[in-house]
This record gives structure tokens, C-alpha cells and sequence, in this order.
């Protein structure tokens, strides 16, 4: 886990810039704080900050490797995990006469693309995003894994293009690039919709990801050629009648052969556990790794908003040692603009904060934490996937009926008993189903956003991605389409920005290429029924987590934020983010500010749009009007834990 930076120089020499890179390297210092460094040769140069957690003494990067007739031939910078990386080196030595001069998986990497191409990506087992130098080609290979746990940025100017895993590096570089600093007006539209800014978009016009799955080519001068390798498919095969408890049995032997890989790692792991069941599923398996596992989790000071006491009842059934950071409303509002300048672009997800501090929390202990996310995706665990099943008679109906129910939804006054149910059973799924969350709608959007257009609406972001699915079963169709929006925009955004944000590295077993092939298999009714989600995973899971946690509700970790915000913990807080952002050209902010009265005074609930428009007043006030400058420290913490 570290943190990557390169530019491909296309009109200069790369010695010329290689101080440049190593000093724009210096403000993601936070993911790797072990060992900064650089390499250049004429056409590339690299930076790198390692947080080591594998062969600590040796495996250095920038990582050079090659075949016997040139054992320097490539330049590797790579930030991830490789799970896998004993079985590859293994393969690669004896089938191939691989040599290594490491006990790392850096070395595995550029080994399996010497021999496979680019083919060696669907052969890696993990976490990752790296960039691969050929120097006899003169060819640099981006790539990043399956899910998109590890990030990666690319921007290309007249001097070149820079890639990095924080956005923040390559800002530093734009100068040097020739590239314009400004503000992409359509990723704002849609990140005001969504609650995050949708892959490939970033906030700034000229930066943009490379997205999950998918790998780049580029030579000095080009753009990069980018490909896609990894295309769920959710192939379903039902279960024979009476061979269920075969299958809930492979996902069990899935689930358990991923948590032991995920701890291999020479310094010590532990695990967040909230109150649900798929934090402790993971956590239940590694104590079968590691009998001192320690646990964490966070809470809030208000009753009702608080996983602690499940969680340390969790713990104890597991027998693991607990630790537990409770948060009040004060430390909550300030640790805002920090979080926000390690995110780089703005995510309107108040979990960021308690994941925040339960990860500063974790570091003082370990330096490696599992994880469950991931799971809710790939086994239906959201709520809102039981929609279909509610929704099935409408299906039914003829397209004109369906209409004609949607006009009745119009007309039938707010709150009354089934106007959303007509109204959202008149909708296509396409039309209904953004992803797991929403923020604004149209016409609240257009009260608010200054230079608002509709033909910039979410179709964008989803329409591509439904049109992959179309023949599947609804649910299936939900799941692919967070694969490719909350899952890669929210939830593993915060996980890699707010960990490496305490130099603590995130591992996530349930996003793993062998528990996805077993889990892509789910017909629909193993995933939801009419009375539980995830329904195969709680059954595979029956005797390994506590039963008061097998069939528990969501939760993760719920914020307060309603109720915050309509008092004095944020209001005033709140106001005075408004009146301070200089962000009038974009957002009407007497409208705000009307939303923030109202939603004190009780008429409406704007909690979730409020946040949106706080978090980018917020990160507006840090990239580009530069008025609010959180203090960074340097990490401080031991190499070794």
C-alpha cells in the first residue's frame, strides 16, 4: 500500500523534471511514509512513497526487473496487494525460469507481464494499481485492479502525461505539464446528483481516472489507449433442489481461502467490525489466522447512533481484543476540511468522518486492517434490492398503464400512503435505479445550481452500464450497476483515502476475484427474499458469526446528521460555510441557506443535499480558492507494528 507518481515526458528530458516529481510525491507522503523515491531514465520519471508491509527490508520501489539477458528491462511503482503473489512467483520459476531477488510481490507483477502480457493482470489476485516501464519498448503499461480498490489518475498536457494515486500530486505537476487548472461543470452536475464525482470525471476538466478494470498503453507523446479487461457478467446458475447447503458451503470455503490470504502481510493485521454481520464475518475467519486479532470500531455521542455496544458483543462471542473511538459533534465539524483535501475530489458521505477516526484510532495499534465492504454488492445486501419484488405487478402491466399510474402518483398529495409506490412503479428500472444513492433532484437541483442542464442527467453515468445488463434479472441489473458507480465512487473511495489518510492499509476480502466467481452465480432468490437481503451469504455464514449478528439489518456506521444539523452541534457551522464560500458563479447560496432553515425548522429533512453542497463548499474553499488550508502533518508513526 503506497503512493505512486509518474510522468511520461513527451518535449523534454526526464532528469529535467525528476525534482519536480519527487517533490510533488511529498503531499501523499501520508501513504507511504517508510521510504520516499524517485528513478528517471530519458523519457520517464517516477516517484514513490512506500508503506511497507511486505519483504520490509528489501522490495524497494521504483522496482527494477528483468529477464536474464536484462534483468533491469522494466521500472515498476506499484500500490496494492498482491494476494496471490507466493503461487505466481512459484509458477513463474518453474514453468518459466524466473528468477527474483525480492520475497515481495512487486517482483511477481513484472514477472507475469514479461510472460503473459497483458494478459498477467486477470491472473492477479488482490489490490492494485501500478505502472510499468518497458525500456527496450519504450512503453509505460497502467493498470488497475478488477473493482477498483486502489485509485488512479492520469492527465495529459503538451509536455507529457502525469498518472499518480492522488489526484493532489499531479495538481503540483500542472505547471510543469502546461496543462489549465479548472473545473469540470458537468462532474460537478453529476457529482450533485450521485454524491461523488462518477469514474472517469474528476472535478478538474484536464484530470481523470483510469477506471476499474482496465489497463492503458502509451508511448512519449501519445495518448494514452485504454482497455478494458475485467466485464462482470453475473452468470447465473440455479441450484438444484436439495444441493443448497452445497453451495452455501463454497461460499464459506471462498469466503475463508480470501480472509487467509488477506493476512499475509509481515507486520500485524487487524480488522474494523461494526454491528453487522459482514465486518464480522471477516473479522470471525482472521481470528482463525491470528487468536490476538484486534478489533475497531467507532460510535457517536448521541443515543441511537451507535454500533459500539453490538460490536463489542461481537468481539467478545469472537473472542478478539476491542477497541472503541467515540466521536462528538465538535471534533466531527473539524476534522471536515482535512478529510476533504485527502479525498481530492468531494464525497458526500458523512461515514467518512467515524471511518476517520476509527482508522487514526487503528494505526496506533496495526498497520493493517480488513474490512467487509464489498459484500452488498456481490451478495444483495441493499435494501433497496428488494424493490423488484415489490414492484413485480407493474411489470406486468402494459406501457400505457404504466403511464397512466405515474400521472396518478402526480396528483395524489405528498405523504399520502402509495404515491411513491405508483410513481416508482410507473418507471423503467433504468429511469428509477440511479445507484445506491441520490441527492438532488432535478428540480431541486435547479433551484440551486447555477448553471444547471438537463441533458447532464445521471443516464450518462448509468445508461452505458444498463445496456451491459439487459436480459438479466433486476437484481443482478441493480448490483452491476453499483459495481460501477456507489461501489467504485463512495464506498471504495473513502476506504483507500481515509486509511492511507493515517498511512493504515485497507484490505477488502470479500472483493475478491475467486469469492466474485462463486458469488456471480447467485440466482436471485438466494440473494433477497421478501424478509431478508443477502440470503446465501447469512445461510454460508450460519456458525461462524454470532447469532445476533446473523440476520441483524444493515447499519455500518450511522452518522447523526440530521439532527446535527437542526441544532447547535452544526447549524451555526453549517451557516457559516455558506456565508464563508466564495462559490456564488455555481450555487445559489440564499437557496442553501433557505435549505439549511427549513431543514432546522423541521419542514423538510435536506440533510443528505445540505451535506453535498457543505462538502463542496468545503473542498472548493481548498483547490481552488485556496482559503482554507488544513494543516497536514507529517506521519509520525513506526515503521513496523
Amino acid at each position: 500500500m503506497c503512493g505512486l507518481l509518474g510522468l511520461l515526458t513527451s518535449n523534454a528530458s526526464a532528469k529535467d523534471v525528476v525534482d519536480a516529481v519527487g517533490q510533488a510525491s511529498h503531499c501523499m507522503r501520508h501513504r507511504g511514509p517508510d521510504e520516499p523515491g524517485t528513478w528517471h531514465d530519458d523519457d520517464l520519471a517516477l516517484g514513490f512513497n512506500r508503506l511497507s508491509i511486505i519483504d520490509i527490508e528489501h522490495s524497494h520501489q521504483p522496482l527494477r526487473w528483468g529477464p536474464a539477458e536484462n534483468p533491469t528491462r522494466y521500472a515498476l511503482v506499484f500500490n496494492g496487494e498482491i494476494y496471490n503473489y507466493l503461487e505466481l512467483r512459484e509458477t513463474l520459476a518453474r514453468d518459466h525460469g524466473a528468477t527474483f531477488a525480492t520475497e515481495g510481490d512487486g517482483e511477481a507483477i513484472v514477472a507475469a507481464f514479461h510472460v503473459w502480457g497483458d494478459d498477467a493482470v486477470r491472473r492477479l489476485r488482490g489490490m492494485f494499481a501500478f505502472a510499468l516501464w518497458d525500456t527496450e519498448k519504450r512503453e509505460l503499461f497502467l493498470a488497475r485492479d478488477p473493482f477498483g480498490i486502489k485509485p488512479l489518475f492520469y492527465s495529459t498536457g503538451p509536455s507529457g502525461t502525469a498518472f499518480a494515486s492522488e489526484k493532489k500530486s499531479i495538481l503540483e505537476l500542472f505547471e510543469t505539464l502546461g496543462v489549465e487548472d479548472h473545473l469540470d461543470p458537468r462532474a460537478l452536475q453529476h457529482y450533485a446528483v450521485l454524491q461523488y464525482v462518477p469514474e472517469p470525471e474528476s472535478l478538474h476538466a484536464s484530470i481523470r481516472r483510469l477506471e476499474s478494470g482496465c489497463t492503458a498503453r502509451l508511448t512519449p507523446g501519445s495518448d494514452p489507449v485504454v482497455t478494458r479487461y475485467f466485464r462482470p457478467s453475473f452468470p447465473v446458475r440455479p441450484v438444484p433442489s436439495g444441493t443448497e447447503d452445497a453451495r452455501y458451503r463454497e461460499i464459506a470455503a471462498a469466503l475463508e481461502d480470501s480472509v487467509a490470504k488477506h493476512m499475509r502481510a509481515d507486520v500485524t493485521v487487524g480488522s474494523f467490525l461494526s454491528g453487522g454481520i459482514d465486518s464480522t464475518a471477516i473479522a470471525a475467519l482472521a481470528m482463525r489466522h491470528n487468536p490476538d486479532l484486534i478489533t475497531f470500531t467507532t460510535g457517536f455521542e448521541r443515543e441511537g447512533y451507535s454500533e459500539v455496544d453490538v460490536a463489542a458483543e461481537s468481539a467478545a462471542a469472537i473472542g478478539a481484543k476491542h477497541v472503541i473511538k467515540v466521536v462528538g459533534p465538535e471534533e466531527f465539524a473539524a476534522s471536515i476540511p482535512e478529510i476533504v483535501w485527502y479525498l481530492d475530489d468531494p464525497v458526500a458521505d458523512p461515514a467518512l468522518v467515524p471511518l476517520y477516526f476509527v482508522a487514526k484510532e487503528a494505526r496506533k495499534h496495526v498497520k493493517v486492517v480488513l474490512s467487509g465492504e464489498g459484500a452488498d454488492e456481490l451478495f444483495g445486501g441493499y435494501t433497496i434490492y428488494r424493490e423488484p419484488l415489490s414492484l413485480g405487478a407493474f411489470d406486468k402491466l402494459p406501457g400505457g398503464l404504466r403511464r397512466a399510474a405515474g400521472r396518478l402518483s402526480e396528483r395524489i398529495p405528498e405523504g399520502t400512503r402509495g404515491k411513491s409506490l405508483l410513481h416508482r412503479g410507473s418507471m423503467t428500472l433504468e429511469d428509477r435505479y440511479y445507484g445506491n444513492a441520490r441527492s438532488f433532484n432535478d428540480a431541486q437541483l435547479r433551484s440551486v445550481l447555477r448553471d444547471f442542464r438537463p441533458e447532464w442527467n445521471h443516464q450518462d453515468v448509468t445508461a452505458p452500464i444498463y445496456r451491459e445488463s439487459r436480459g438479466w434479472d433486476p437484481v443482478a441489473r441493480m448490483q452491476h450497476l453499483d459495481l460501477f458507480t456507489w461501489l467504485r465512487g463512495d464506498i471504495l473511495v473513502k476506504a483507500d483515502k481515509i486509511t492511507m489518510a493515517n498511512s493504515l492499509e485497507l484490505r477488502v476480502p470479500f472483493l475478491d476475484s475467486e469469492v466474485f466467481a462463486v458469488a456471480e452465480q447467485l440466482p436471485l432468490e438466494q440473494k433477497i427474499t421478501k424478509s431478508t437481503t443477502k440470503y446465501a451469504l447469512r445461510r454460508a455464514l450460519d456458525g461462524i458469526v454470532p447469532e445476533h449478528v446473523l440476520n441483524r439489518a444493515k447499519l455500518g456506521f450511522p452518522v447523526p446528521l440530521r439532527h446535527w444539523l437542526r441544532g447547535p452541534e452544526l447549524f451555526d457551522w453549517a451557516r457559516q460555510q455558506i456565508v464563508d464560500s466564495q462559490t456564488d458563479h455555481l450555487l445559489d447560496k440564499a437557496a442553501v441557506t433557505r435549505m439549511l432553515e427549513d431543514h432546522r425548522d423541521g419542514r423538510s429533512d435536506h440533510s443528505r443535499r445540505l451535506w453535498t453542497v457543505l462538502v463542496f463548499m468545503i473542498w472548493h474553499g481548498i483547490f481552488v480558492e485556496k482559503r482554507i488550508r488544513p494543516a497536514i502533518a507529517e506521519p509520525t508513526y513506526p515503521v513496523r507494528l
